[in-house]
């Protein structure tokens, strides 16, 4: 999947130099294309490739794809995002080095975001953040039900550049008894520096915290991304590696993120 995506990046980047100058309000939708509370319904296919994982064996990897549906409710006053993971675990044999591989859907999350303020220069929202446990298999999943909340905003006063940030949190208030609880956080920064005729430059990586297991991981995240207009959908091709600048567990040490996010424009 990795290839393939990076693969389509590239096709794009050739194919938009015609396409997205033929289109009108491109400097606008490019510095869209990246909101996560835009009032339009959007589909993403985003994919973490983790080769190389602290306090782990060496030939320990994780592979984590996820399926993001978002949709507007009540001219955007609300919106709906639901993703699904579909996860790969790489775990060598203690005895013969052999690489185990556990694949399977994980646990499914969604919030709502009422969205307070909703501008074209300015989207803040926050509300309820609900994870289910549906992972296929055990350690692909925490096999408790969380919930918290979700707070997202994205500021885009600049054509140029725009930023915001993605904070959540949650804690396990059901599910499997024999399963140790869970109490999570994750903020995710984001900023673009558009380059013109779609290109940009991006990061949005994910510090994630542990607090029952002491655990966490602080990446940076640096890549290259384009966006094309095509009649009423806007594609968004990204990849961008991460490191992680501070660390503790069993997390990951380096990993890329790539990804094809759509908008539909409607008419």
């Amino acid at each position: 999947m990795k290839i393939r995506l990076i693969t389509l990046f590239f096709l794009a980047s050739i194919f938009s130099m015609k396409v997205y100058g033929q289109e009108s309000g491109a400097p606008q939708s490019a510095a869209q294309a990246n909101n996560p509370l835009a009032n339009m319904t959007a589909l993403n296919f985003h994919n973490y490739y983790i080769p190389r994982l602290t306090d782990a064996p060496k030939d320990a990897y994780l592979n984590n794809a996820w399926v993001r549906f978002a949709k507007p409710i009540s001219e955007g006053k609300w919106l709906l995002r639901v993703s699904a993971p579909l996860n790969t675990t790489g775990i060598p044999d203690p005895v013969d080095g052999t690489v185990n591989s556990i694949n399977g859907l994980g646990d499914v999350n969604a919030f709502m975001s009422y969205n307070f303020v909703s501008k074209p220069t300015a989207t803040v929202g926050i509300g309820p953040n609900l994870t289910a446990p549906t992972a296929s298999e055990s350690a692909l999943g925490t096999g408790k039900w969380q919930g918290g909340f979700a707070m997202v905003a994205f500021i885009a006063k600049s054509a140029v550049f725009q930023f915001g940030g993605l904070v959540t949190w949650q804690t396990s208030f059901a599910g499997d008894s024999d399963r140790s609880g869970t109490n999570v956080a994750a903020v995710q920064p984001f900023y673009f520096w558009q380059l013109g005729k779609g290109t940009y430059l991006r990061g949005a990586p994910i510090w994630a915290f542990d607090f029952k297991n002491d655990a966490l991981s602080v990446p940076l995240g640096l890549g290259i991304g384009k966006v094309v207009k095509v009649e009423n959908t806007m594609f968004n091709l990204f990849i961008e590696p991460q490191y992680s600048l501070l660390h503790a567990g069993t997390q990951p040490q380096f990993q890329l993120f790539t990804g094809i996010n759509l908008q539909f424009m409607g008419k």
